[in-house]
């Protein structure tokens, strides 16, 4: 079942168009990664899902049915410009943004101790926010984010200004909490982080929906020509026997083991490999060697301008 369905969004800001009829669906479950170069439409489509703004053309449903006001309740948002009170103590800040999420102040209380504890800033509840890092109010934005227990929580670089032993602790805590029932919808540069902890990704590029899926379906079917192999023997031999459709790309030998990469030129040929090295070394390992996230950004991004005569 899907949590969240975006259908044909249209947004156009003057002369702008900033999202073209871009449609998503969210798994229930999972986490989601939105992609794109900055100014790609991705802050717009969040912000329409948060309500904060309303499309010109499309609609967006919420468990099956169309979005309603008090879904916002349903959802947490952390957005990259973060929106903390200078002045205010941490304390009485998240106080009251929990208030504003619909939890009584006996139940916010409980849960901000519960939060404070587990981030380990118990200390800061009478800091004023100025007082803090950037890295510091993020975490404290991060609990007001999650402490209504949303069905739905939203991030937008949620890893920016962290130091990575506090960025590793806040995946961890997305990582609960999507094992504890929530879906994730997150929008990062970090391809790392989409290869780490994704489940589903969309890639909007010039306001459009251009690239989405399961992203191990993704990584598979955009699969190079170029195969990994572990082999035990002479690899000049190997050279000799692979012959002109095949290409030696690469090769490390240690304690006798060879890790080579090996290019074949015409892609329907690729089962005769084996046969090829069979003959004259043993085969220890073979694979496919499968494009990372962040080549498959580049590529599709750049296929895309080029197809569409865009910079």
């Amino acid at each position: 079942m899907n949590i969240l369905t975006t259908s044909n969004i249209e947004k156009r800001f003057a002369t702008h168009l900033a999202l073209d009829d871009v449609s998503i669906s969210v798994p229930e479950g999972s986490i989601y990664g939105l992609l794109g170069p900055n100014g790609a439409g991705k802050t717009t489509l969040i912000r329409i899902i948060n309500q904060i703004t309303g499309p010109d053309k499309g609609s967006v449903e919420f468990n099956g049915r169309p979005m309603k006001a008090d879904d916002i309740y349903s959802i947490g948002y952390l957005p990259e410009e973060r929106g903390l009170y200078k002045k205010m103590k941490v304390g009485e800040q998240a106080l009251y943004l929990a208030r504003l999420k619909g939890l009584s102040r006996h139940d916010a209380l409980k849960r901000l101790k519960f939060w404070f504890e587990k981030m380990e800033i118990q200390g800061w509840w009478d800091k004023k926010i100025e007082e803090l890092s950037k890295g510091m109010a993020q975490k404290i934005q991060f609990v007001v984010t999650v402490i209504h227990n949303p069905k739905l929580l939203i991030f937008d670089e949620p890893f920016s200004g962290f130091d990575p032993i506090n960025a590793n602790l806040i995946k961890n805590e997305i990582l609960d909490l999507k094992k504890n029932g929530a879906t994730v919808i997150f929008s990062t540069h970090n391809m790392g982080s989409v290869e780490e902890m994704c489940d589903h990704i969309t890639l909007i590029n010039k306001s459009k929906n251009i690239l989405s899926g399961p992203i191990d379906k993704i990584r598979q079917s955009y699969g190079s020509n170029v195969f990994e192999l572990l082999l035990k023997g002479d690899i000049e031999k190997v050279r000799e026997n692979l012959g002109s459709n095949y290409e030696l790309l690469s090769h490390k030998e240690e304690s006798g083991i060879v890790n080579a990469q090996v290019k074949v030129h015409n892609y329907s040929e690729d089962n005769r490999l084996l046969k090829k090295i069979i003959p004259v070394a043993e085969i220890l390992g073979f694979k496919q060697a499968v494009p990372s996230m962040n080549d498959i950004f580049i590529q599709v991004v750049q296929e895309y301008n080029k197809a569409h005569g865009l910079k």
